[in-house]
């Protein structure tokens, strides 16, 4: 089943680029959240997805969010190419795919590239699926942001 806008975020552990267990529920509550699945590390449309939200860091941050990537790299791959590309954020690991299922960003041949904003109580406010145009990726998160963040000022909610 498809996860869509409203729905609960599904909870996971993984280790992360630094081979730490990260844990989706300790940023409820606390953060925005950007997470994006991607194919692999260090490929050209993958590195243009992960550069557009370095390149707009600052813009995520004061829009009290973050950003998690995923993919099914390793945690020693995930470093190199955070360090290699001077990525701010966090990358899990996902090599069995278990949070790929959770998230329904399984594909066929090549994993699919998907971005879901999750506000901090958990709940799903924007999905993107476009396999083609990475670097809108983190275009589409701002703009999900932005829309958060001013009903968060006008007191209404999802």
């Amino acid at each position: 089943m498809a996860l869509k806008i409203g729905d609960k975020a599904p909870l996971f552990e993984a280790l992360d680029d630094e081979g730490k267990r990260f844990s989706l529920s300790e940023l409820l509550g606390k953060r925005n959240i950007v997470l994006y699945f991607y194919p692999k590390d260090d490929t050209p449309g993958c590195t243009k997805e992960a550069c557009s939200f370095r390149d707009c860091w600052e813009e995520v941050q004061k829009l009290d969010a973050t950003v998690i990537g995923v993919s099914s790299d390793p945690p020693e791959s995930h470093a190199s190419f955070k360090s290699k590309h001077k990525l701010p954020f966090k990358l899990v690991s996902d090599a069995a795919q278990k949070i790929r299922e959770l998230y329904d960003a399984k594909g066929f041949l090549i994993p699919p590239r998907i971005t879901y904003v999750i506000d901090k109580k958990g709940i799903i406010r924007h999905v993107y699926n476009s396999q083609m145009n990475a670097e809108a990726h983190a275009k589409e998160a701002i703009n999900a942001l932005k829309k958060i963040k001013e009903e968060e000022a006008f007191g209404s909610s999802a």
